[in-house]
């Protein structure tokens, strides 16, 4: 017979079944990561219009067209110093910086680690699974998926790795980046006068260009899949997923005011490195430069994106520390800007259900009727209705309707907190 001592406490219960933390309320959002979100989806569409001028014959800069009057011209200089190789290292390290926010989040609300980790595990699951219909049904540019396969492959090597260690390999892959572009510029330098390159702009533009639709979905999907490996590849964006989960760590975007000197010296040089190589570059583009070396500073502009997409990131910092100042809250452009922010996967397929149908080739075509200047125009309308869309949608309380079915999809498994430990005299 067992007997029990008087002092002895009962037995805990099973700890219980319990809903996640799910998506942070409103109210505790930090303003910096959903206004750069919100604006950062303008450099992508004004990245992205410019592959729907499909009957164009492209110049130095891949899919930029090689001619245009003189606001054709601007807006193409424009684009490779502002825009170019800098919006999916941006994108890149606000996801990472989500990741560490949602991560965190889970933790304070008591969920288990191996049930945080099985979240953030779903939802890159169904990201990947947004991508891969994203690219089959619209856009063969499609950069959910290959966000939804980093945080597949990143978070289980790295979510918690030390400071330290995310220090190291982000200098690491830095390094191996800074050689892999020396060592394309020698070869670029070393090739023959007039020697053949990869016609990137023909095979990007391939599915746009093709009228009949089932066949621009044959040709979609496989330049999608191939354009999974290449983002990994080419280590900017495991780099800067590196940089926004080390960020996120230290609150940097929700705590700007703790962070300010460094926040202003990443803004600073990190939007100076990028835009200077984008600035010889787009000169050579147009001409005012001689475009010989502009593979070799194609290289670099490529590289130096990983630096102005941080950059950005950090400036959304700081503009959010001075718009937190000011009496009466943010205007309305902001609070548009905000609202479009936290609805940013609904905004960025919402561009893809507008330039894809009415500008690709299989669609109505309006695409060869486009300059770069007016393609711009168009870029910047189909954000603006965005921006009100999602202000419309916040002033209903409503979220956007890809967040609430990732978030369905993501949550819909019930997770188990953490027991507290019971507290008794011996």
């Amino acid at each position: 017979m067992t007997t029990t001592r008087p002092d002895t406490p009962p037995p805990e219960p099973p700890a219980p079944a319990a809903t996640s933390a799910g998506s942070t309320p409103v109210s505790e959002r930090a303003l910096a990561p959903d206004l750069a979100r919100g604006m950062m989806l303008l450099l992508i569409a004004l990245a992205h219009v410019p592959w729907f001028i499909y009957d164009a014959p492209a110049g130095l800069a891949m899919l930029h067209p090689d001619q245009g009057n003189l606001a054709d011209r601007i807006a193409q200089v424009a684009s490779l110093v502002v825009v170019d190789a800098r919006t999916h290292t941006m994108f890149g390290f606000l996801f990472a910086y989500g990741i560490g926010q949602m991560y965190a989040r889970q933790k304070a609300h008591g969920t288990r680690d191996e049930d945080a980790r099985r979240i953030l595990r779903t939802r890159h699951l169904w990201m990947l699974a947004f991508g891969a219909v994203h690219a089959l049904l619209l856009w063969q540019g499609d950069i959910i998926g290959t966000y939804g396969l980093i945080g597949l492959l990143m978070v289980p090597l790295f979510l918690h790795r030390t400071d330290r260690t995310l220090k190291v390999w982000t200098a690491v892959l830095l390094a191996v980046g800074a050689l892999f572009t020396v060592l394309s510029v020698l070869a670029t330098l070393a090739a023959p006068a007039g020697a053949p390159g990869v016609d990137a702009a023909g095979l990007q533009r391939a599915s746009i260009a093709e009228t009949g639709y089932l066949l621009s979905a044959l040709i979609r999907f496989p330049t999608w899949v191939f354009g999974l490996g290449s983002g990994l590849a080419s280590l900017a964006l495991p780099t800067v997923f590196l940089i926004g989960l080390l960020a996120a760590r230290h609150r940097f975007l929700e705590d700007p005011e703790r962070h300010l000197p460094l926040l202003r010296r990443v803004a600073v040089w990190g939007i100076a490195a990028g835009w200077v190589p984008g600035l010889v570059l787009g000169l050579q583009h147009v001409g005012v430069l001689d475009p010989v070396y502009g593979p070799a500073v194609a290289a670099v502009h490529f590289y130096t994106g990983i630096f102005t997409g941080v950059g950005y990131a950090a400036l959304f910092g700081l503009l959010a520390h001075r718009l937190a100042g000011r009496r009466g809250g943010p205007s309305l452009p902001v609070r548009g800007l905000v609202a479009l922010g936290r609805r940013s996967l609904s905004g960025y397929l919402a561009q893809s259900a507008v330039f894809a149908p009415l500008l690709a080739a299989w669609g109505l075509g309006l695409g060869v009727h486009l300059s770069s200047w007016s393609a711009v125009l168009v870029a910047l309308g189909t954000w603006l209705l965005t921006v009100l869309a999602a202000y419309l949608l916040d002033r209903a309380g409503r979220r956007g309707p890809a967040e609430v079915l990732l978030r369905k999809l993501t949550y819909r498994k019930p997770v188990r907190r953490r027991r507290p430990v019971a507290e008794h005299a011996g």
